[in-house]
């Protein structure tokens, strides 16, 4: 099946409070190492962004990327995850410093 069919299994990725995971190690998990768009676009589709966190899936280099609600609240939400202000996370301008 299309991967954006199985990722529905993304939810079942235990992706822990305060972490992150990147699009590839998820390709990697559903045994589709090359398909890291595929990734992107299944999450980027995800319509319940809180209770399946996709605000806690970041670009391969740590970088924060796409998000549905928008930059600055997935900057927020990690920050609050990390118990941190969001100027104090560890990435810049979406690259990982």
């Amino acid at each position: 099946p299309p991967l954006h069919n199985t990722l529905s299994l993304h939810d079942a990725l235990p992706i822990s409070y305060g972490k992150t995971i990147s699009y590839g190690e998820i390709a990697r998990e559903v045994n589709s190492p090359k398909a890291v768009r595929a990734v992107g676009g299944a999450v980027g589709a995800n319509p319940l962004s809180i209770i399946i966190p996709c605000h806690r899936v970041v670009g391969a280099n740590g970088s924060i990327t796409g998000y549905g609600g928008g930059y600055a609240a997935k900057r927020h939400l990690l920050a609050l995850e990390l118990g941190l202000a969001a100027d104090e996370l560890p990435f810049s301008r979406g690259v990982k410093e």
